[in-house]
């Protein structure tokens, strides 16, 4: 690949070229990874920048629904909108269905909107390894708005908030009470709380269970990073688009409150560290892949099996001898 014309092509915003470059950044080969960060690097210079919204929420919630009526929305007003929906893979054959461009068939269609699926594969956390890295390409490409939706998540699935500027939980009327909103972990990762379905027989569950949850928000800890009246929960609707305009509104005013106070860039010089720290990490980790690392993997694990050591014992004994290599 071509850097310096790929890089080219996707500051003019070409959907293929971002299409291609995405496909190279996602892809696991050495040859390709040295390419992908080349090209990263080119396009971070133009500096340019998208509210980056991440959307969570556990199987059939509506996020696809959402998002697309979310997204026409945004495109009426003109805005460039690009979908980065991580697609979850099979723990047998490794495959992903990717169908998130079928749920999406309007979208998909608009000229201002590009939907890209990926696979999860082995990562946690409900996003794939290299969304933060398709995020910043959609970004040079100029877009204005990236919606990052992940797989359907749990309680501990909070990566994204890593990822994106604001973070939106999506939840199902009657999914929980008083109590099952002051949980930890990905409910007090949230910025804004999306009942969705409250349309139809569903609207009142969907305001009882609103409520339950601004009740319950109330008890988390505040944010410095917050205006005093964030994180807050609201119903919408993705089939009737009753609550969207507002739920777009409450975004805009958190977004710019954080930047007048100074809190959006340091969020993502925070951001950027943790994946710096992320993929020194995986490199680490990468010693196990290597030939020499397997054999004293499978020595080691070898002698665990048979008793003669204990787990503990065998990870410091690899570790040592990593670190004398």
């Amino acid at each position: 690949m071509d850097i310096e014309a790929t890089a080219k092509a996707v500051l003019a915003g070409d959907r293929r070229a971002l299409a291609r470059a995405i496909t190279l950044v996602e892809s696991s080969r050495a040859d390709h990874r040295a390419a992908a960060l080349g090209l990263l690097q080119v396009l971070q210079a133009s500096g340019r920048q998208a509210l980056r919204i991440g959307l969570s929420g556990t199987p059939g919630v509506g996020k696809s629904t959402f998002i697309e009526s979310f997204g026409l929305m945004l495109t009426g007003q003109g805005l460039r909108v690009a979908v980065l929906a991580v697609d979850p893979s099979s723990a047998r054959s490794g495959g992903s269905i990717l169908g998130d461009k079928t749920r999406m068939d309007r979208l998909s269609r608009d000229p201002l909107a590009f939907i890209r699926p990926s696979p999860s594969q082995t990562e946690l956390g409900g996003v794939a390894r290299r969304s933060r890295e398709a995020v910043a390409l959609c970004e040079a490409a100029g877009f204005d708005v990236v919606l990052v939706e992940t797989v359907g998540v749990g309680q501990s699935e909070t990566v994204v908030a890593e990822i994106c500027d604001i973070f939106v939980l999506l939840l199902a009327p009657a999914g929980g009470d008083e109590l099952q909103g002051v949980k930890r972990g990905i409910m007090e990762m949230a910025d804004l709380i999306l009942v969705n379905k409250a349309d139809g027989d569903l609207k009142p569950a969907a305001m009882r269970t609103k409520a339950d949850y601004t009740g319950a928000l109330h008890l988390l800890r505040r944010r410095p990073q917050d205006p005093p009246e964030f994180p807050k929960a609201l119903a919408v609707s993705a089939v009737t688009g009753d609550g969207l305009a507002g739920a777009w509104d409450e975004i805009r005013a958190l977004a710019d409150w954080r930047k007048a106070h100074g809190y959006w860039a340091d969020r993502r010089a925070a951001q950027a560290r943790h994946w710096f720290e992320a993929e020194v990490r995986r490199n680490l980790l990468s010693v196990l892949d290597t030939a020499a690392g397997r054999r004293a993997l499978n020595a080691l694990g070898a002698r665990v099996a048979q008793g003669e050591l204990t787990p503990e014992a065998a990870a410091t004994l690899f570790r040592s001898g990593a670190e004398a290599g």
